[in-house]
């Protein structure tokens, strides 16, 4: 095969660099189907308009507020990002896997910002949220309690007996009607032997153990180590 390019490591043999030329064939032939994806994504039609303007609870200066989902969106920036993050009501704990991803939020958070409406949704009440987001030091996230409404069960983040999922969704307010544009849905199709990995292009962890031989393995995030 012929090399794409001039480039050859220190002390490379042949076998490596003819088995290298296989693999960024593979690797280019992806990234022309993943720019693909994203566009059939960014030309999905219209979805549905919510079902009512969801209240959330904040907290502001640590007073306890209410804020609506219309009121996320911040003049000039017209699609929201919100995230739900596994920590219910009767958890003792927060999904490690939600934590890790969601520190990754945080670090980026200004860049994101800078485009779009960034916030993080979780069914336990605000305070306890509040306090562990503190412990983690994510002070650029919008943090909301949805516990008194039924965001989670209309999007999909909890079963029918309130167990939490995880979920990504993306909304889009236009003239001042909000509707739902993308909601990540891998998770919920049935693939025996198969993790979703439906959010998995958000997190960077995996994309950088896939790069090792081990790959992922059976490993998942920690709350520490």
């Amino acid at each position: 095969m012929t090399s794409l390019h001039d480039k050859n490591y220190p002390g490379e043999d042949a076998g490596y660099r003819a088995a290298r030329n296989s693999l960024l064939e593979a690797e280019l032939a992806l990234e022309d189907q993943l720019r693909a994806v994203a566009a059939m994504r960014q030309n999905l039609p219209e979805g549905g308009v919510i079902p009512e303007d969801y209240a959330f609870e904040t907290l502001e200066n640590g007073v306890r507020s209410t804020i609506r989902l219309s009121q996320l969106f911040e003049a000039g920036k017209p699609n929201l990002f919100l995230y739900s993050f596994m920590f219910g009501p009767d958890d003792e704990q927060p999904c490690p896997a939600c934590t890790s991803l969601v520190d990754g939020f945080n670090g980026v958070a200004g860049h994101i910002k800078s485009r779009l409406n960034l916030a993080v949704a979780a069914k336990g009440s605000i305070e306890r949220l509040a306090e562990f987001a503190g412990k983690r030091g994510w002070s650029g996230i919008r943090l909301l309690s949805s516990a008194d409404n039924s965001y989670n069960r209309d999007y999909f983040a909890e079963t029918a007996d309130g167990s939490q999922i995880p979920a990504a969704n993306i909304f889009v307010n236009k003239d001042g009607v909000i509707r739902h544009f993308y909601g990540a849905e891998m998770l919920y199709v049935d693939r025996p032997g198969q993790h979703p990995r439906h959010v998995d292009r958000l997190w960077p962890i995996w994309n950088i153990l896939d790069l090792t031989p081990e790959g992922r393995g059976d490993w998942s995030p920690r709350l520490s180590y």
